[in-house]
């Protein structure tokens, strides 16, 4: 006999009864003001998945000895829900999401999960609390699906008890002006062999030392490198794309393969694709070393670098840091004002016109 899998249908609501008031979308720092309500769905080896409950905003109850709070057993992920001109509510590429935790949870041993009833739930959630998301272009409600190990065990084994909670926060620009980075030599986020191209909690808490000491220093982000040769992997926790003129000649869009060490960011995927479908640059994911990028720099063959992620979308990079040298990264030789450069706004644009409804696209899942 299986056990029980989540099942949508099987949802139960509790809505407060002390709703909080919305703030002013300009007021708005990411991730620090959330909604009404959260999701929870319990998970135990004997039982299966319990019904999923939608409930008001709240603390967690987890034992101490939980295999989370010891060995950092947690994925999560990073989505967002946007207001369309006619109110329509769209999701972005959401099953990507669903495919990257299920994968992510898979290397941590925790249970598997239905991903079209999780990502259902997840809908309602939003339909829950669809009052917090702003109306302005630009401005968003991030979800956030966590997936945690809950049983009190103290032995390095797998957790037989899991928790899958999701809430939501509405959200306004991540990073409105360009970035400096940072280029570390020193420290690595990931490694071959490692678990970079997996969205772990334990990815992150490593980073936040060697990223608030360069805050220290002046600068937004660090540009990770990795091994001799100073390949270039990632921007803070952003994928890092560069488009230039490179050693052939040809402009190019480039930016790091899945080779393990990078994470699959749905941003990343996209921008690639829609930039392939366009045909007027070559579009590559290959190897690039920062001895490679100070060249292009000199060679005046460098046209712009930028990050990518689901908080920020873009965001546009002036200035790099490398071997204490400072870089200048061209954004828009036309405008000294800009904060995106051509390619990065004109990317920018057709995403966040698709992502809001403005240009049909099967990327934009109504809700």
């Amino acid at each position: 006999m299986s056990l029980p899998t989540i099942d949508a249908s099987k949802l139960t609501k509790t809505l407060t009864t002390t709703p909080k008031e919305l703030l002013d979308p300009k007021t708005l720092n990411f991730g620090k003001n959330f909604t009404d309500h959260m999701l929870c769905i319990k998970f135990t080896e004997e039982n299966g998945w319990e019904a999923p409950e939608i409930k008001p905003y709240g603390p967690l109850q987890i034992d101490p000895a939980a295999f989370v709070l010891n060995y950092s057993v947690e994925t999560f992920e990073g989505m967002k829900a946007y207001k369309a001109s006619d109110g329509t509510i769209n999701l972005f590429r959401p099953t990507k999401n669903m495919e990257r935790l299920a994968t992510s949870s898979q290397r941590i041993m925790l249970p598997e999960f239905n991903q079209e009833q999780f990502l259902q739930c997840i809908k309602e959630l939003v339909k829950t609390d669809e009052r917090f998301i702003p109306d302005q272009h630009g401005y968003s409600l991030y979800i956030r699906p966590n997936f945690i190990g809950t049983e009190p065990n103290l032995n390095l084994q797998y957790s037989r008890e899991a928790l899958l909670y999701v809430y939501l926060s509405p959200v306004g620009p991540y990073f409105p002006r360009t970035v400096k980075l940072y280029a570390n030599t020193e420290e690595v986020r990931a490694w071959p062999g490692g678990v970079g191209n997996f969205k772990l909690g334990g990815n992150y808490a490593p980073a936040l030392r060697p990223a608030m000491d360069v805050v220290r220093k002046g600068y937004d982000q660090i540009l990770w490198l990795l091994g001799d040769d100073h390949y270039v992997t990632e921007v803070g926790t952003m994928n890092f794309l560069i488009f230039w003129i490179n050693a052939e000649g040809e402009k190019e869009l480039v930016t790091a393969p899945l080779d393990g060490i990078i994470l699959p960011g749905v941003t990343r995927d996209s921008l690639l694709e829609l930039a392939r479908a366009w045909g007027e640059f070559k579009v590559s994911e290959r190897r690039v070393t920062m001895p490679e990028v100070v060249q292009a720099i000199a060679d005046g063959r460098m046209l712009e670098a930028f990050g990518a992620g689901t908080a920020c979308v873009v965001c546009s990079v002036s200035v790099v840091l490398y071997n204490g040298v400072e870089y200048q990264i061209p954004v828009d030789p036309s405008n000294p004002d800009a904060v995106f450069g051509p390619l990065t706004k004109r990317l920018r644009d057709e995403l966040l016109d698709i992502q809001y409804g403005k240009k049909p696209s099967p990327w934009a899942v109504p809700i």
